[in-house]
């Protein structure tokens, strides 16, 4: 079955791909649109990772039978053009969530103890910065509201307990196994040192924190996002981090990716950034191709597939 793998892919994952049986695995780099113009006519199954998988990249592949998204959301996929042709999407939930939770995790601390200006500041031959000492804050004891109860926040709430956080949450319905208080968001914003975003990318929660909701959060707050960047409004959130009202921010996605090297946030020393990879851990991939290619055999036979969403 020949399948096309739209990410890039250094040593090791290329190996990974190259070993699993039964499956021809062409890698195309996401900014590469020849490869994927010349790929698309013979290609069976699309592995999607996050560039878009638009009507058009649809529409050239006529051989096409499955659209696997290697991760969660889908909102980078064109469902409409998938459901007029008849082609199934899957993705592939909980494969990612000890990722994501881990990184999540790592943000809140980076930005309380301001680790990439410290690691900067050594690199730049300044052993003591006593700017940088400032300030300094600990996890532990804080209130950490998370926007959202799935996978990633019943991993991740746990830990912060344990670490001596008050954990609060809301959610679209209150989670009865759930670990911290569940609130409603005007309260969890009110009330939250750190407030850390864990929900899909919809029509509903489009801008879900904007200049309105951004203002509402105690002032020296930080943001954590590792969800999708669309659930912010980035303007005001650059806004409330050049104000103060918001102390800092760890944001491993955006609105626009990747980031124009223009972008406010690049300036901003408040802000740890990483590029969209908080799901990307061997444990990921291991887990995420042994689904992926059950549910390519699983075309093949003509068997149900696992975690179909159109």
């Amino acid at each position: 079955m020949k399948v096309v793998y739209h990410a890039s892919a250094g040593p090791d994952l290329t190996a990974r791909l190259a070993a699993r049986p039964g499956l021809e695995i062409a890698i195309c780099p996401e900014d590469d649109d020849a490869l994927l113009t010349s790929l698309l006519p013979e290609c069976e199954v699309l592995w999607h990772v996050l560039k878009r998988c638009t009507a058009e990249m649809i529409a050239a592949a006529p051989k096409l039978r499955l659209i696997q998204k290697i991760g969660v959301g889908v909102n980078t996929i064109d469902l409409e053009a998938a459901k007029a042709r008849g082609i199934p999407v899957c993705n592939l939930p909980g494969t990612n969530s000890r990722a994501v939770a881990e990184l999540a995790l790592a943000l809140m601390l980076a930005v309380l103890r301001r680790v990439p200006r410290f690691d900067a500041s050594l690199r730049a031959g300044t052993w003591t910065d006593l700017a940088l000492q400032d300030g300094l804050g600990e996890l532990g004891g804080r209130v950490v509201g998370l926007i959202g109860y799935g996978s990633v926040p019943r991993i991740l709430a746990p830990v912060l307990a344990a670490m001596g956080c008050e954990v609060l949450y809301t959610a679209r319905h209150q989670v009865t196994d759930a670990m911290g208080r569940f609130v409603p968001l005007s309260s969890l914003l009110q009330s939250s040192d750190v407030v850390s975003l864990h929900l899909p990318l919809t029509t509903a929660t489009e801008r879900l924190l904007g200049e309105a909701e951004l203002s509402q959060m105690k002032r020296g707050a930080v943001l954590i996002n590792t969800a999708r960047g669309g659930l912010v409004h980035q303007p005001a959130l650059i806004a409330a981090l050049r104000s103060g009202h918001l102390d800092g921010a760890g944001l491993d996605v955006f609105v626009e990716e990747p980031l124009r090297p223009d972008d406010a946030l690049l300036t901003m020393d408040n802000v740890v950034l990483t590029p969209h990879v908080a799901w990307i851990t061997t444990g990921t991939f291991n887990r995420s191709f042994n689904l992926a290619a059950e549910n390519c055999r699983r075309i093949a036979a003509g068997d149900a597939l696992l975690h179909r969403v159109v």
